[in-house]
């Protein structure tokens, strides 16, 4: 039977990033955060930069890590990992956590995945503490225990865990590229012609048979709704920039007759103004009757003019109207999106022989990107009995 032992038993070192900031320098070594902390690997490229005495300094206080070390988030993004590869400098702030394994005792690759799998991390979260920043502290951290199988045992469970989660990672920049090519085949076909030059310049209100917010105020209230009755469409439908069921909330016939007005359609875009504003989702043609809450602008394109893809391929990467919205650099919308700003948006005008071939392109590119998703989850799936098995000592 495997032990069970404690993250600060099995490592040689277990200590926080630096707890003071250094000032920011051009050039530098990186100096990372949690935000630094992706999915694919550490963002050295973006990250903050220190000066080479700030980084000295880490380096003595073991703030700078080693090839070998894994890194956990254990403030704000709790449970990010990632276990460096090769010898790099750069130092972390105390939001990060170094845990350095004892050579030959405990593997970093495998102490990177016991400490993704739900069996550990679920007990780390149970750890934190803090309200509205969530945390682990360095002592909790110490204690969590993870499976400690031989270094042999260690190694191959790491490699078959590599071997899956390298599988996801190629479904996940297969569908990266799939969301490349719609930015590609939008610029193609909107952007980059110097025939576009030619096509009119109109406000979105323009080629809108209506516009809309939902009910303000008293008009609806959270405690008014219900298990069971008229759909409600909030951000998280649209937050994806496709639309989504998520929480599921309702509002009874009788109140639906005093809030017809905010009724959604088939086809219409609805674009997200309060919270995470700027995320754009065209209402599908199976939509049960429904209301948006006063967190969406629900626009319904008149056919003859605009077709809802084209619309809401506008939203998301027109230059132009990207512009207008004030989407910032990296990607966020500034606060203040209104109905009245979109409505004023200018967009140029194709043809509608044009939009057609881009919605029916988009057609087929919605397809692949869903059998893709299809398979990813799947992926997941399988990632996930893994690693159940994995740390309790089936695999």
């Amino acid at each position: 039977m495997t032990a069970l032992m404690a993250v600060g038993d099995v490592c040689e070192l277990v200590t926080d990033g630096t707890h003071y900031t250094p000032k920011p320098v051009d050039g530098g070594v990186p100096f990372l955060t949690v935000k630094d902390m992706r999915l694919n690997g550490l963002d050295l490229k973006n990250s903050s930069r220190i000066s080479d005495a700030d980084f000295e300094a880490a380096r003595r206080a073991n703030c700078a890590p080693r090839k070998g070390d894994v890194l956990f988030s254990k403030d704000g993004t709790v449970g990010k990992v990632h276990v460096v590869a090769e010898e790099q400098s750069f130092a972390v702030l105390s939001s990060i956590a170094i845990l350095r394994p004892k050579p030959g005792h405990l593997s970093g690759e495998f102490l990177a995945h016991a400490l993704r799998s739900p069996e550990v991390l679920d007990k780390a979260f149970q750890r934190r503490t803090g309200s509205a920043l969530k945390r682990i502290i360095l002592k909790d951290l110490q204690d969590i225990r993870v499976p400690v199988p031989s270094f042999s045992e260690q190694r191959r469970i790491a490699c078959i865990l590599d071997e899956a989660d390298a599988l996801r990672a190629k479904r996940q920049a297969t569908l990266t590229q799939v969301d490349a090519l719609t930015v590609s085949l939008f610029y193609d076909s909107f952007v980059t012609p110097q025939h576009v030059a030619a096509w009119p310049q109109v406000a979105i209100g323009t080629v809108a048979t209506a516009m809309r917010t939902g009910p303000f105020g008293s008009q609806l209230l959270h405690s008014e709704f219900v298990d069971a009755g008229i759909a409600v469409l909030g951000i998280d439908n649209a937050v994806k920039n496709v639309f989504a069921w998520d929480d599921r909330r309702y509002i009874t016939e009788r109140k639906y007759k005093q809030l017809t007005r905010y009724r959604v359609y088939p086809g219409d875009v609805i674009v997200t103004i309060m919270g995470t504003c700027g995320r754009a989702a065209i209402v599908p043609s199976d939509i049960p009757v429904a209301i948006t809450t006063k967190h969406l602008c629900s626009i319904t394109p008149d056919p003859r003019q605009c077709l809802p893809e084209y619309l809401h391929a506008c939203f998301l990467t027109h230059p132009s109207v990207l512009r207008q919205l004030g989407v910032t650099a990296r990607g966020a919308v500034m606060p203040g999106l209104n109905m009245g700003l979109i409505k004023d948006t200018i967009i140029p005008l194709p043809p509608l022989l044009v939009q057609q071939e881009f919605a029916d392109r988009m057609k087929t590119v919605r397809t692949l990107r869903t059998s893709i998703e299809t398979a990813m989850n799947q992926l997941h799936s399988l990632f996930a009995s893994l690693q159940h098995r994995a740390f309790r000592g089936e695999l």
